[in-house]
Formats: C-alpha cells, sequence, structure tokens
C-alpha cells in the first residue's frame, strides 16, 4: 500500500513536499517514483529513484525544481517541488515497482498511491 500526503494550494513561485509511505513492499528492493495526472490527459512521468537512493531520473519540465528522494528505513519517498508553476497543477501519484530500477513508463509500475492534488495559483 502507498499514501500519499502533502499536497495543497500554493501561489507560483512557492514550494510543497509531497511523501509517500510504503507498506507491505518488503523482501526485495524496489524503485519507486512519482507521477501526476490532469483531468483528460495521460498520467505524466515526473520523477523516479533507485532502490539505494543513488540513481535519480527526472522529467525535462521538472528537471532542476524538483528533487525526489528517499528514506529506506521509514520506507518513504519525497517530492520537494520549489519554485512550482501553474501548470504544476494536477494530482500527484505516488508508484512503486519491483525492480530496483525505476521507469519513467507508467504502465512499468506495480502499486499506486490514491493521489494528492497539487493546484498552483498563477
Amino acid at each position: 500500500q502507498l499514501v500519499e500526503s502533502g499536497g495543497g494550494l500554493v501561489p507560483a513561485g512557492d514550494s510543497l513536499e509531497l511523501s509517500c509511505v510504503a507498506s507491505g513492499l518488503t523482501g526485495r528492493p524496489y524503485s519507486m517514483g512519482w507521477f501526476r495526472q490532469t483531468p483528460g490527459k495521460w498520467r505524466e512521468f515526473v520523477a523516479h529513484i533507485g532502490w539505494r537512493g543513488i540513481r535519480t531520473y527526472y522529467a525535462d519540465s521538472v528537471k532542476d525544481r524538483f528533487t525526489i528522494s528517499r528514506d529506506n528505513a521509514k520506507n518513504t519517498i519525497y517530492l520537494r517541488m520549489n519554485n512550482l508553476k501553474p501548470e504544476d497543477t494536477a494530482v500527484y501519484y505516488c508508484a512503486a515497482r519491483a525492480d530496483p530500477r525505476g521507469s519513467s513508463d507508467y504502465s512499468g509500475w506495480d502499486l499506486w498511491g490514491q493521489g494528492t492534488q497539487v493546484t498552483v495559483s498563477s
């Protein structure tokens, strides 16, 4: 199970940090990631992080503004979002994949959270 938190309404230029707590994912290494979705659009890749927390990968649209990290002792990943823009408005989903390496393809993920709304006002 994945449970996200930390979404909200902020003005453009502000920051937010999302968290995702994983439970039940024991016994094998797994990568984790963040995707986002707006009404009528496909779920869009945002960032993923490998099992050891060393390898990270970002969508071009968020590179240099967002930072993904993980704390395996707490079974938690984070998404620090700086300099938010109105186009970042979406429901953000946490995902887990039974592979130490992440993927930017949403079909390659095994487990999803329920999502948390992020709204950035102009």
